[in-house]
């Protein structure tokens, strides 16, 4: 038995005719091409995230988040009277059947 390793993933380059698929520079040119692609989505999420969205103030920060802390209360309180609810009808059920 022997250790089988696979052979190496080929670089998938659009633009690259069959001739330079494969080869040092179509590899190198690939890297700066994802290099450049990430760097110019870092810059346009910034570019968008500076000018274009529109963030809350600090007001509307603050009531937003009574608002998501009074319904998280709510739904809690909805929950816990729903499984109060089912111990006790489980609990009724198990005490007719097994006869407690």
């Amino acid at each position: 038995m022997g250790v089988r390793i696979s052979p190496p993933l080929p670089i998938l380059l659009s633009y690259a005719d069959s001739k330079t698929r494969g080869t040092v520079a179509s590899t190198r040119l690939a890297q700066n091409n994802l290099a450049m692609k990430i760097n110019r989505y870092i810059k346009e999420a910034h570019n968008e995230l500076v000018h274009k969205v529109t963030w809350p103030t600090w007001a509307e920060l603050q009531s937003s988040a009574i608002v998501v802390m009074i319904a998280s209360l709510i739904f809690a309180l909805v929950i816990f009277a729903m499984d109060l609810v089912f111990r006790n009808a489980m609990e009724m059920i198990y005490g007719l059947l097994f006869g407690k």
